[in-house]
């Protein structure tokens, strides 16, 4: 099937593609390369989803989001489109098995982190593939310029020599035109044209509202703005604190973020986007995959680090065309706060090894030890056990990743795991006993294989579906069954993975590059000082001031954001004010000071206006100083 329309009306019900779609999707079924540049919600993915059905092969789609793997393979199968994910809730022998489907042509759709792809293992099957097309998406994180660099992204380009003949499509939402520039260079991108769609957002108005009563605003804003909203907070404390606060105020809200459980998290999101919840006070590590397109606002509590997030953050509001708001509130000492937080954030190379020997010595790897390990890394607890402030961990790990020391993973989602530790012959047994707890037996053993041998990660929505028995139900028989020693039962967690590239060196012996550390920082304070212009500007277009940002030139004013909106007003004032002057003075002849005195308002203003209309001709003043009307113009 080669007809583009027919797969998009066959597979997703659209009649006809959005901009710049269908040029992307010719370009790479054509055999080119090509740079995707295009605003989140802009629908990104279907560029290399309809040229991977369309292409004989397989499409391998590289993304560092993992919940945003797990989401597009879920709405691929539920369309009936056979696709695989590799990720780190899987057994080797689960990877190997999906990696041999791949060789041999059971899956349209291979979606795997920049991390795995440099395994031996990953590169001996991809050789052996049918190609079709290399999707990298947030292709940003290549470039060292961009605000979420990643090393492993790097060795994308060693896939170009074992599939020379597969074309490569780069997609990101954020990047100014030196990232877009380093993108292409580093991914070797042969000619590609490159396909930019403005980041306007006609539909969004940004705003930013001053105020030193934040709690007391966010309210106002939510009581004008009818619909679900989304607010960005910077801690989890807040996060709960806030969400307290709206409910008590008579709004119905929630608080999401990464320290809570798999189940928590999941019920607090289907609620919320179900619209059982219509305020949800979330950290930034809400958001991302997430497929609700009617959000009417989102409002900032507190002040981003980078127009990048800010945007991406912003931008879920108004998926679906219709206005919404993006509104970010500012105190005063917001700004200074954010510096001091920036000058936190990047810590002395000496307290970056003692961070690299805390974390060893938090996992008890001795020197000489470690490499090719990985293990579960909770940021906050780490950060709590050995009194660190968490913003400085992170980009201490950042820069050991970045000089090759270890690698740290977006924070994914890792399914409940379950094996069963009695045998066949006891579990029927069992089943006879306990008639209440059968039927969900039955199955367990019907859904998952190897259940007796190891453990095994469970879909809880897709067990959901089979037995028919909500989460709640279900996470009750899992309790029921671990009480009677009948399975053997881990929960779910979110986590990120820290991955050992090199052995424990002694602390003298780590090397951070300056040039890294001070190029890193830099950056960062590039990023932060636009982000503030942007909140303290009171007479730039905003979503100017954001579309120039990422490369783009005679913006006009977008007519919506509060600093637009604020000069129609006070050209609205300028005009209404000429007019009285005129007609004030009419046919005749008016003294200076009467005329002032006659309008009746701010002199300065009224002063200022006379003053133009002297020097558009409009108004003459007479050799007596008197003044008259142009009576010609």
């Amino acid at each position: 099937m080669n007809d583009f329309s027919e797969i998009l009306q066959k597979y997703w019900g659209y009649d006809t593609f959005r901009p710049l779609q269908r040029e992307v999707i010719e370009t790479v079924c054509s055999g080119k390369d090509a740079l995707l540049l295009m605003p989140t919600g802009g629908g990104k993915s279907l560029t290399y989803q309809v040229p991977g059905l369309a292409m004989e092969g397989t499409c391998v789609v590289i993304t560092p989001l993992i919940a945003l793997m797990k989401d597009q393979t879920d709405a691929l199968r539920k369309r009936g489109i056979r696709c695989v994910s590799i990720h780190s809730g899987m057994t080797p022998r689960q990877i190997d098995v999906a990696l041999d489907n791949c060789v041999y042509g059971q899956y349209k759709f291979l979606y795997v982190s920049p991390e795995r792809i440099d395994s031996e293992m990953f590169r001996a099957r991809f050789q052996r593939m049918k190609v079709s097309l290399i999707a990298v998406d947030e292709a940003h994180c290549i470039s060292q310029w961009g605000y979420d660099f990643r090393p492993s992204y790097l060795q994308i380009c060693r896939l170009r020599k074992l599939a020379p003949d597969a074309p490569v499509l780069a997609l990101t939402a954020t990047a100014p035109p030196r990232v877009a520039r380093d993108i292409i260079e580093y991914l070797q991108l042969r000619n590609a044209p490159v396909f930019r769609r403005s980041f306007a957002r006609e539909n969004l108005s940004y705003l930013v509202r001053r105020t030193e009563n934040k709690p007391e605003h966010l309210l106002r804003v939510i009581a004008h703005v009818p619909g679900s909203g989304i607010v960005y907070v910077r801690t989890r404390e807040r996060a709960e604190k806030l969400a307290a606060f709206l409910n008590e105020n008579g709004v119905s809200a929630d608080f999401y973020h990464a320290g809570l459980g798999y189940m928590t998290r999941n019920i607090k999101q289907d609620n919320w986007v179900k619209g059982i919840t219509r305020v949800i006070v979330a950290t930034n590590a809400f958001g991302m995959g997430i497929d609700k397109a009617d959000v009417r606002f989102v409002i900032h509590y507190d002040l981003c680090d980078s127009p990048e997030s800010y945007y991406q953050e912003a931008g879920r509001a108004g998926r679906d065309g219709r206005p919404a708001y993006a509104v970010l509130l500012l105190a005063g000492t917001d700004c200074m706060n954010a510096r001091k937080r920036m000058i936190a954030a990047y810590p002395p190379i000496a307290t970056i090894k003692k961070i690299y020997e805390a974390i060893f010595n938090h996992y008890q790897i001795e020197t000489g030890g470690g490499k090719g390990t990985s293990r579960e890394f909770n940021l906050f607890e780490f950060c709590s056990k050995n009194r660190m402030y968490a913003a400085t961990v992170h980009t201490a790990v950042k820069f050991l990743q970045m000089n090759g020391y270890m690698t740290l993973t977006d924070e994914a989602e890792h399914p409940p795991r379950i094996m069963f530790i009695v045998s066949r012959d006891d579990l029927y047994r069992i089943r006879v006993e306990r008639q209440e707890l059968d039927y969900f037996i039955k199955v367990l053993l019907r859904t998952y294989t190897g259940i007796f041998s190891g453990t095994v990660p469970v879909n809880l929505s897709e067990l959901s579906y089979i037995s028919g028995y909500t989460l709640e139900k279900i996470m009750e028989h899992f309790k029921r069954l671990s009480q009677l020693h009948i399975i053997r039962y881990i929960p779910g967690n979110r986590c990120s993975l820290l991955i050992f590239e090199e052995e424990r060196l002694p602390a003298e012996n780590v090397r951070i590059s300056p040039e890294s550390y001070e190029h890193r920082k830099k950056i960062a304070f590039e990023r932060l000082g636009v982000m503030i212009r942007y909140a303290e500007s009171d007479t730039e277009c905003r979503s100017r001031m954001l579309q120039e940002y990422f490369g783009e030139t005679e913006v006009p004013p977008c007519g919506k954001c509060d600093v637009c909106r604020e000069g129609k007003e006070n050209a609205g004032q300028e005009n209404g004010l000429r007019h009285r002057i005129l007609e004030t003075v009419g046919d005749g002849e008016a003294d200076l000071q009467q005329l002032v005195r006659a309008l009746r308002g701010n002199t300065a203003l009224i002063l200022d206006e006379i003053r133009k209309l002297l020097a558009s001709g409009r108004l003459i003043q007479q050799a007596d100083g008197t003044l008259i009307r142009n009576q010609t113009g």
